[in-house]
């Protein structure tokens, strides 16, 4: 029979107390990195596995945390839970994961339902359906919350976000080097700080090119694709703009069936780009040029900074955390 590995194997092993071991397991700030690293390597070398219901009797946790997120399908969102679950994992943690489908009141139901102590803390993307700062500014006072990408402004909590007026203003300037100067906007996240930053990207580009941003033709998204292509179309037959800027990934397939059906050549006639994190997007007929956002990193920072909160550690003084998205130039711009 295999013996049983315990803290205490762990501790004779390493020589160190049974004490140290159990600190340096829950990362605790006492224990030197080096200390940490060594406990860590040996737990993993005899696969130690932490007796959670004896450690959460002692600590009074759930040894779990909740990530609300508006769809597990978006390639965003699937990317940011492999970050946060990495992080989760090192400390032991179970994560319990919530789709919303961007509803506003499926968002407070899960969300009220975790507060009587089923979860330590939670990761939240908000859903775009409707602002409800509000809800979240009572919210952020009774349990440890942590916003990433989605966020709500002027909160007391840590909000882990990209750089969205800049990579959109750069995205733009990259469309009007191109040649374009009728540039469609194609408008997600409307109600959300992103997607106001995005857009205001988009148009102080433009403006700052000589170019009337107010006369640019701009479509909104509706939660239905079939409506989505509609509405591209309609755009493409009335405005004829030379490029299409889409603010979110769900506008891909809309706009690129859009040009098909109606032959229109990507890039010759209409070039496009996207906010998007497809991996396929380099296979795409013309291959598109996309803004990715580092979603894993974004999910990573994210849980660094709850399980910051969990074991009382010293946050930096800046709670928001802005990490850099990529612009790559494929044949959607053709330049």
């Amino acid at each position: 029979m295999a013996e049983v590995v315990n803290i205490k194997r762990l501790a004779q092993e390493l020589n160190i107390s049974i004490a140290t071991v159990s600190k340096a397991l829950n990362d605790s700030y006492e224990i030197s990195l080096k200390t940490k690293n060594r406990v860590w390597t040996l737990a993993k070398e005899l696969n130690y596995t932490p007796n959670p219901a004896a450690s959460n009797l002692r600590s009074h946790k759930t040894k779990t945390v909740a990530v609300i997120i508006p769809c597990v399908a978006n390639n965003f969102f699937s990317l940011s839970i492999k970050g946060i679950e990495e992080i989760a994992r090192q400390y032991g943690y179970h994560v319990l994961i919530y789709q919303t489908h961007e509803n506003i009141e499926a968002e407070v139901a899960f969300t009220n339902s975790l507060l009587n102590g089923r979860v330590d803390g939670i990761l939240t993307s908000v859903s775009s359906s409707e602002y409800n700062s509000e809800y979240y500014t009572k919210l952020v006072k009774k349990i440890p919350l942590v916003f990433f990408d989605r966020v709500y402004e002027n909160l007391d909590a840590v909000k882990v976000t990209t750089d969205d007026y800049e990579i959109a203003f750069q995205a733009t300037e990259h469309l009007i080097e191109c040649g374009c100067t009728k540039i469609a906007y194609l408008y997600g996240l409307e109600n959300l700080p992103a997607g106001k930053a995005r857009f205001a990207g988009y148009l102080d580009a433009l403006k700052t090119h000589g170019i009337a941003a107010d006369e640019q033709p701009v479509v909104k998204y509706q939660d239905d694709e079939e409506l989505n292509l509609q509405h591209i179309k309609e755009l493409l037959r009335k405005y004829k703009p030379d490029a299409l800027f889409s603010s979110i990934e769900e506008f891909i397939i809309p706009a690129y069936c859009a040009c098909r059906e109606m032959n229109l050549k990507i890039p010759n006639d209409v070039k496009i780009l996207s906010f998007s994190n497809l991996s396929t997007a380099k296979l795409l007929s013309p291959s598109l040029t996309t803004i990715s956002q580092p979603a894993f990193e974004i999910g990573r920072e994210a849980a660094k900074s709850l399980f910051k909160i969990l074991n009382n550690k010293q946050l930096d003084d800046e709670q928001n955390i802005i990490l850099k998205s990529v612009l790559t130039k494929r044949e959607s711009t053709g330049c």
